[in-house]
């Protein structure tokens, strides 16, 4: 369609204000007699959510970043567990193209990941014998017509049917694809509910009750369908679903192959994950895009960046230069020979330079970007499975196999449209994020790792770094010690989700490391497969829309059963979650 749908949680980031002026002025623009002040409210309701009694969870349809094709406003009603939808409408001359088939199928699962019993909105009437101006006719029938395709139907048998001989719009309710009716009784307190907290200002407590006591039938009636159902719709091609993880992959990560003894960052870490998770079922497969090297540019130095593209291109094919010269006494006088000059930007001596680090390594930005897209476009997890990892280089160096930190730039693209927190599971730390977010308050950084008294990258991650000016507070380490086994690594793990909660981040990135494992030539803990299947348990519980950008883990034996095992349990437990939607940074 050349659009994506984007959610919005708050007015608080540039981006954010950005689509609601244009959310707003759409409204203005294609919504029959607006209402300003119920316009206007849709701020209101997003920086306090449960002012109204509801949630408003708000959608865009934007093409590229500039161009805004439309947008539904959808109300959560957690307590009584029904959506009602308050507004879809596309921009001028946007109608026609797929943009409010792709809202309301969205609307859709939104609804059905809340665990709404069904959507209920309002249509102006389609019969003739009310409607006399035929333009205004044809466009009634033509909403009413497409909603249908969907099942959705209006409330037959109430007062809002015999209102709507007046031109009042009809109730019509959209069960989701659901078996059950909708009782009586659910119909009267929804209805209730709806009346009181949206239009109390203009209905009278006895204008209320008359509306309620009219739902008479039990179950309450829906009216026939009139209009003739498009096969697709008949072969469930329209009926709403769960999403599954959208996985990113970077293919070309092999490229990237250093043949040394003993180096284990090797390319059978991705084709072990790959072959486990992909026969679970819960992936969808998205093909990585190219976003060129701004995204780079904003979390890593330029120079350090013109200079991996140069040194890695003048290195022969099949060879590999490791740094061996470390220019700390004189940092202002960079050695000008590339391979020497390895030194002033690496932090080990075990992370080469060879032709094809660079690419691969853009190539894994690349990935973790079109993951951190997904999440934008509604997809609840997106796993962007790279190499080389990305969590140890920060803003101006390089090290622990990592040239560029992948994660890191997916946090500040998600960072201009809400806060973020990023947390590192890795068994190594993540002083890579760390660096790159050290003075900033809108991305909180987290990382669960070996006690760097004896643990690489030894000069960072202990407990008393906790970020400076405006960061100050917003970076977290929790260092433990060696031989620990899942019950202790899980309390840690509780202690930095409830510290993710208090921040109330838009966002969550994931780190995953999978070296917290047993016998994992890196590392020093003692997780199996049923550890890291708690872990996502416990991580799914936020209920965020959650990135997860692969970093370590190199026993290859079990990095794919625990790979498996941590998404398993990620997706089982986001099905857990309570009904009533989001906790931390909800809407």
């Amino acid at each position: 369609m050349g659009f994506v749908i984007r959610k919005i949680y708050d007015a608080t980031t540039r981006g954010n204000r950005e689509a609601l002026e244009r959310v707003i002025e759409i409204a203005q623009q294609q919504i029959e007699e607006p209402h300003e002040e119920g316009i206007q409210k849709i701020l209101g309701q997003l920086q306090d959510p449960m002012r109204y009694g509801y949630r408003a969870i708000l959608f865009v349809a934007q093409r590229g970043t500039g161009s805004f094709e439309g947008f539904a406003l959808l109300l959560h009603f957690p307590d009584l567990e029904f959506c009602f939808l308050e507004y879809i409408s596309a921009a001028p001359g946007g109608t026609g193209r797929g943009v409010g088939s792709a809202l309301y199928e969205r609307v859709r699962e939104e609804a059905e990941e809340l665990g709404a019993q069904g959507v209920f909105f309002e249509c102006l009437s389609d019969d003739a014998a009310v409607v006399e101006d035929p333009a205004e006719l044809a466009q009634n029938r033509a909403r009413l017509r497409f909603y249908e395709r969907f099942g959705a139907r209006p409330i037959a048998g109430t007062l809002y049917e015999k209102a709507n001989e007046s031109s009042d719009p009809f109730l019509v309710f959209d069960g989701l694809g659901h078996e059950a009716p909708l009782t009586r009784r659910r119909g009267r307190a929804i209805v209730r509910a709806i009346l009181e907290r949206k239009y109390g200002f203009m209905c009278t407590p006895a204008e209320i009750d008359a509306y309620v006591a009219s739902f008479r039938d039990d179950p309450v009636r829906l009216r026939p369908p009139r209009y003739r159902r498009r096969r697709s719709a008949e072969k469930g091609v329209l009926a709403p679903r769960r999403r599954r993880i959208a996985l990113v992959v970077n293919e070309k990560h092999d490229i990237h192959h250093v043949r040394e003894r003993g180096y284990v960052e090797a390319p059978v870490r991705i084709r072990a994950i790959l072959k486990a998770i992909e026969a679970t079922g819960l992936f969808e497969r998205i093909a990585d895009r190219e976003f060129g090297e701004r995204p780079i540019a904003a979390v890593h130095d330029p120079e350090y960046a013109r200079y991996l593209k140069r040194a890695c291109a003048r290195v022969p094919a099949g060879k590999s230069v490791y740094p061996y010269v470390f220019p700390i006494r004189n940092a202002s006088r960079p050695p000008r020979d590339l391979p020497i000059r390895a030194g002033y930007y690496c932090i080990d001596t075990f992370t080469p330079l060879n032709a094809n680090a660079y690419l691969a390594a853009r190539g894994a930005v690349d990935c973790a970007l079109t993951a951190a897209e997904c999440v934008l476009e509604g997809h609840r997890f997106a796993y962007a499975l790279v190499r080389p990892p990305g969590h140890h280089a920060e803003r101006g160096n390089f090290g622990g196999f990592c040239y560029f930190n992948s994660a890191a730039v997916a946090a500040e693209r998600l960072s201009r449209l809400g806060r973020v927190a990023v947390l590192d599971v890795d068994f190594h730390h993540g002083n890579g994020t760390q660096d790159i977010f050290w003075r900033r308050a809108d991305v909180l950084t987290i990382s669960i790792h070996g006690d760097p008294a004896n643990t690489y990258p030894y000069f960072a991650g202990f407990a008393d770094e906790v970020g400076e000016d405006a960061g100050r507070g917003f970076n977290w380490n929790l260092p433990l010690r060696d031989g620990i086994g899942g019950e202790r690594y899980r309390r840690a793990l509780r202690e930095a989700l409830e510290r993710v909660r208090e921040f109330a981040p838009a966002y969550l990135v994931v780190a995953l490391g999978l070296d917290p494992a047993k016998g994992d030539p890196t590392g020093s803990w003692l997780l199996g497969a049923a550890d890291f299947r708690k872990n996502g348990e416990l991580i799914a519980a936020l209920d965020l829309p959650t990135l997860v950008v692969q970093e370590g883990g190199y026993r290859t034996r079990s990095l794919g059963a625990h790979a498996r095992a941590f998404f398993t349990g990620l997706w089982a437990g986001s099905h857990k979650t309570p009904k009533g939607g989001r906790q931390a940074g909800s809407i």
